[in-house]
């Protein structure tokens, strides 16, 4: 009974509120770190939808051209494009910095890898393709976050969201980049709301299931498991303010709690001894 009241107060009841003033409560514009994956891509036109001004940031920002034109023509908010390779060192932060310069920031979302989720022996990545993952998702964060922190602290208002999987509860054989950088995310994001919850900012870590993505034919393949990325990003907004910790999705909260009860089943004492 109190997990369907968790499952509830998280997932349906926000989403039968008005929508809330974004832009007051928290900010007029958002840094989207990892902007090429979907998730973070629908999430920026998530927040657009709600007037804010989205810094869209990658290694690669020729690859987002059509997004920035779409956020902007479609939301008629302003849309930033930065090319980031954290790889090459800290002095990748001059450009985000002048970018979010006399810019009130209200939200950070970092967005990791999903490259990460093939399968893969950790002695088959290269010691330069390791460099870019770590950089590129532990760097990346850390340094975004640490960017745009003082001005949210200071005003005691803001949002950071670092979104990972939900597979870090766990690590899985062949995935172990993809495991240490979703606990990564995932303590950092815990740490940080002990650190800046009395502040005014609001930490989230969301941890999604699978979310569907064009494959390589050009099909796409979605299910109730398997979200489309705007449906999942604006059920996923709709719990801001209210979990610090959470998948996002009410399919993938229960998806989530069957895995884990089945991981209890299989390491009881019972099951031990069997």
């Amino acid at each position: 009974m109190r997990d369907c009241y968790s499952l509830i107060r998280l997932h349906f009841i926000p989403r039968l509120v008005y929508p809330r003033d974004l832009v007051h409560r928290y900010g007029k514009w958002a840094i989207i770190s990892g902007a090429s994956e979907v998730i973070a891509k629908a999430y920026a036109e998530e927040l657009a939808r709600h007037g804010v001004g989205i810094i869209l940031i990658s290694t690669d920002s020729t690859s987002l051209n059509d997004t920035a034109r779409t956020i902007s023509d479609t939301h008629g908010v302003e849309a930033v494009l930065v090319e980031a390779d954290f790889s090459h060192g800290a002095l990748t932060c001059k450009p985000i910095k002048d970018a979010i310069k006399d810019k009130d920031i209200g939200f950070v979302i970092n967005c990791l890898n999903s490259s990460l989720d093939i399968p893969r022996d950790f002695h088959d990545i290269s010691e330069s393709e390791l460099w870019q993952i770590i950089n590129n998702t532990v760097s990346a964060a850390s340094l975004i976050t640490r960017l745009a922190l003082p001005g949210m602290a200071e005003k005691q208002r803001g949002v950071v969201v670092n979104i990972s999987s939900g597979r870090c509860f766990r690590p899985y054989a062949r995935k172990a980049a993809l495991s240490a950088s979703t606990a990564f995310f995932d303590h950092f994001s815990r740490a940080l709301r002990y650190e800046y919850g009395h502040r005014g900012v609001f930490v989230q870590s969301l941890l999604p299931g699978s979310v569907a993505s064009e494959g390589d034919d050009g099909s796409i393949i979605t299910g109730w498991l398997v979200p489309q990325p705007h449906v999942y990003a604006r059920h996923a907004l709709s719990t801001l303010g209210i979990s610090h910790r959470t998948t996002g999705y009410w399919p993938h909260t229960l998806q989530l709690g069957l895995v884990r009860l089945r991981d209890i089943r299989a390491f009881s004492p019972i099951s031990l001894g069997r």
